[in-house]
């Protein structure tokens, strides 16, 4: 990211021309500042006019905990003030794009009262809504798994290049869980109804040739070509007017997602709910322990 102003480095975070603060491990700026940070689990990387964001926890499969979920959402809004970005590859390192939310990092808050459960499970909903609002043309460069909140992410790009191995997998319905972080109208929009009821209620598994025919993909690659592919891919809309381009894009989406807000404002609510009913216990047991469950709707 270009410096517009003076650096200043204090507790492992730089800032250009604004001020940088911290609070309960969140980065908060004011709304002119352009602000860049060394992440601890995302990278970045400049290759002229298209930004490289790399999910960077290979060890956990990339699973999104509240830390990576903040840098994913902090560094979404910095691209607010970046000109010389056009264009923005989102990938993942290691075997996966993403392995979704990390299911022990939200086991640790089953005791929190319910205001705070809610207020910790509205941090998806925030990263989709700051992801989705990036002005920059956004390209997903998908390995691997995209499961759940992961497959929430990749979709939430306005393209997607595959490798030969990615797939996407809603595992929630097995969690006795309802899909969340507003993603669902966009899931709608993208595959179709019986599609999306086959993946999220049926929990099937799409592969790199089902995505590609469900013209999820733009392309299949092999693995070794993905982050070049996208980006010459991404070369191709970094080309073009940026100021056209990204009233163009800013206008699909309120067409498109016009109504997402008024239908799933209540899905964190909703998820407060389903995980309170001994069916979701019974789906956690039978998907840890590889069988099947016996629900009784309760």
């Amino acid at each position: 990211m270009p410096a517009l102003g003076r650096t200043i480095e204090s507790r492992n975070l730089v800032s250009y021309g604004g001020l940088l603060r911290v609070e309960s491990g969140l980065f908060s700026h004011n709304s002119d500042a352009s602000i860049m940070t060394d992440y601890q689990f995302i990278t970045r990387e400049q290759r002229g006019h298209v930004a490289i964001v790399r999910l960077n926890r290979a060890e956990a499969c990339n699973a999104l905990n509240f830390e990576i979920m903040s840098e994913i959402e902090h560094v979404a809004l910095a691209f607010r003030d970046d000109q010389q970005t056009r264009v923005v590859v989102f990938a993942g390192a290691g075997r996966h794009f993403s392995a979704g939310a990390d299911l022990k990092e939200f086991g640790k808050h089953t005791e929190e009262s319910i205001a705070a459960r809610r207020q910790r499970l509205r941090m998806g909903e925030r990263v989709m809504r700051a992801w989705l609002g990036v002005d920059q043309i956004t390209v997903c460069a998908w390995n691997g798994g995209a499961i759940g909140g992961g497959g929430c992410l990749a979709l939430a790009t306005d393209f997607r290049i595959g490798a030969e191995d990615c797939y996407l997998y809603y595992p929630e319905i097995d969690l006795g869980l309802n899909l969340m972080w507003q993603s669902l109208p966009r899931t709608v929009r993208m595959l179709g109804e019986t599609r999306a009821l086959r993946l999220v209620i049926g929990g099937e598994r799409a592969n790199a040739d089902t995505l590609l025919g469900w013209d999820v993909l733009e392309k299949i690659v092999p693995v070794d070509r993905l982050i070049d592919s996208a980006c010459e891919f991404a070369e191709i809309y970094a080309s073009k007017s940026p100021i056209a381009a990204q009233m163009i894009k800013r206008s699909v989406n309120a067409i498109g997602g016009s109504l997402d807000q008024a239908i799933m404002h209540m899905d964190a609510d909703q998820h407060i709910m389903v995980a309170s009913t001994s069916d979701h216990s019974t789906a956690v047991d039978a998907y840890s322990n590889k069988r099947t469950g016996e629900f009784v709707g309760n």
